[in-house]
């Protein structure tokens, strides 16, 4: 295809001097639009404005200019076909070889709240044509990206001013694309009377390839928002893994709840240590002592930026993933010899999800708002002994760990540091005592500890598991029909009990 007249209209006007530069040197005649005329004209650029062709101003505050059969007919039209070019010959009109559209900030507009911008923002004649030169790609080549630019012209320079069908095909998707998450931000503006909407839609791009799925004989892939960037950035290592990136995520969010230096540790999906510290290396030695076994092959998350000397500890042992949110440059130097084995993430600034989330279920699909660990209001104590400033921090600690183990959860902790975890299990005396147990394979003492539960005790059995190992203080949502004899347990031990008001189950 031989680009001979352009039609450009764009809001953003990122890259538009440099593309019409291109344009003028291989002789290329630009039509335009108001506001995009006037930015060419800014650069010194030729233009001929839409009016002069179609014979008719724009009406209604901008509503309506391009929506005109000499606009269409010049994008539309098939140039192998005889009958079409003698129409647009008998009209005097251009064959559009070349669309440059991008649409109004509609999204963006959202999110000012402003009712009546939102609406002005809702583009008509951009998607119009940007649909029309998209269909007619293998006449007519459509721009709907200012990174795409400097493809564009690097291919019209090489081809002495034509465009590869391959490119042009590549552009038409992308504009199908653009279009489908235009109409799909819309709908979903109009649709949004309520936290989960009577329709939704879901505009994914796909992010990377990964490795593998949950196991090496499945396939598998990772999707992002369309139109949002962000998630994690892979410094070093091999191709990640489905499992790789949902360790990860709970590694992340857990460490991201905690404002002091922290570490988490993470396998198949549950914290088996926690810890928080002076710094990020000693809250990773403290994580590492409560599950040493199940630590082996885990994947590491620090809040804070990490030194050589910590990079060092972290290579002393076999960890998948490293996660933080900065690495010196020693760090990196560090990990680099060892990226055969271990993958190195950069977290995103918010690791906690603010969108709904959403899980497949067969042909149903589950939504749910995101569990934000919000202070607990509601939270009073219920045992005649109130715990101890110490205890107070290791319970608001505990508390945290719990919400990001699958249920049933226990987590037993001190010094603000797990020291075991009873995870994933059907019974919550079970969990109890697995955390016991866990702990005392660690050769860790739990006199003077305390422990939080995800839910409430429905039976006093296990709170006795776990005043019988030396947890003094516990933390747990309540509700059950028998937490007075779960609260007559713990005042007859001298424990100290508090209730949240709020269980935090993770399926």
């Amino acid at each position: 295809m031989n680009i001979q007249n352009a039609l450009i209209s764009v809001a953003d006007k990122t890259g538009l001097a440099e593309l019409a530069a291109a344009l003028i040197k291989r002789r290329v005649r630009i039509y335009s639009t108001g506001g995009t005329a006037a930015a060419l004209r800014e650069v010194g650029s030729e233009v001929t404005d839409i009016s002069d062709l179609t014979g008719f101003s724009d009406m209604l505050d901008g509503r309506v200019k391009t929506l005109h059969p000499h606009v269409h007919a010049g994008i539309l039209a098939d140039a192998a076909n005889p009958a079409h070019c003698q129409a647009l010959e008998e009209r005097n009109l251009p064959k559009f070889n070349l669309v440059v559209v991008n649409f109004y900030p509609f999204e963006r507009v959202v999110a000012s709240g402003d009712a009546a911008a939102i609406i002005e923002n809702i583009d008509i004649g951009g998607p119009s044509m940007v649909r029309a030169a998209a269909k007619n790609h293998a006449h007519t080549a459509v721009l709907t990206d200012p990174q795409d630019y400097r493809t564009f012209i690097g291919e019209m320079e090489r081809g002495d001013g034509k465009i590869s069908s391959e490119l042009t095909r590549m552009l038409a998707s992308k504009a199908f694309v653009t279009v489908a998450h235009l109409d799909a931000a819309i709908a979903n503006y109009f649709c949004a009377d309520s936290d989960f909407s009577s329709h939704h839609f879901l505009h994914l791009h796909k992010k990377m390839e990964l490795n593998y799925g949950e196991n090496p004989h499945q396939a598998a892939a990772c999707y992002e928002r369309f139109g949002e960037s962000g998630g994690y950035t892979q410094l070093h290592g091999k191709t990640l893994s489905y499992n790789n990136l949902l360790d990860a995520q709970a590694a992340s969010e857990l460490v991201g709840m905690m404002a002091e230096p922290a570490a988490v540790i993470v396998k198949h999906n549950n914290p088996c240590g926690a810890a928080i510290a002076d710094n990020v290396r000693q809250a990773f030695y403290m994580a590492r002592r409560c599950d040493p076994v199940s630590a082996y092959g885990g994947v590491v998350a620090l809040n804070r930026e990490v030194d050589g000397d910590t990079a060092q500890a972290l290579t002393e042992g076999f960890f998948e993933v490293v996660l933080a949110p900065q690495f010196t440059a020693e760090a990196k130097q560090e990990f680099a010899a060892h990226s055969d084995r271990l993958r190195v993430l950069l977290m995103p600034p918010d690791c906690i999800g603010i969108h709904n989330v959403w899980r497949s279920l067969g042909g149903l699909f589950l939504a749910q708002q995101p569990d934000q660990m919000a202070p607990e209001a509601s939270s009073q104590i219920v045992t005649r002994r109130a715990p101890t400033e110490v205890e107070w921090r290791d319970l608001d600690f505990a508390w945290r760990v719990a919400a990001i183990v699958k249920s049933n959860a226990i987590v037993v902790a001190k010094k603000e540091a797990t020291l075991g975890i009873g995870a994933g299990q059907m019974s919550r005396v079970d969990s109890a005592r697995i955390a016991c147990r866990k702990a005392a394979d660690a050769g860790l003492k739990l006199e003077n500890s305390v422990a939080a539960s995800d839910a409430f005790f429905p039976f006093a059995d296990g709170l006795d598991e776990l005043i019988e190992a030396g947890v003094s203080a516990v933390i747990q949502p309540g509700g059950s029909k028998r937490d007075a004899e779960v609260i007559t347990a713990a005042d007859n031990a001298g424990i100290a009990m508090v209730f949240t008001g709020r269980r935090h189950f993770r399926h």
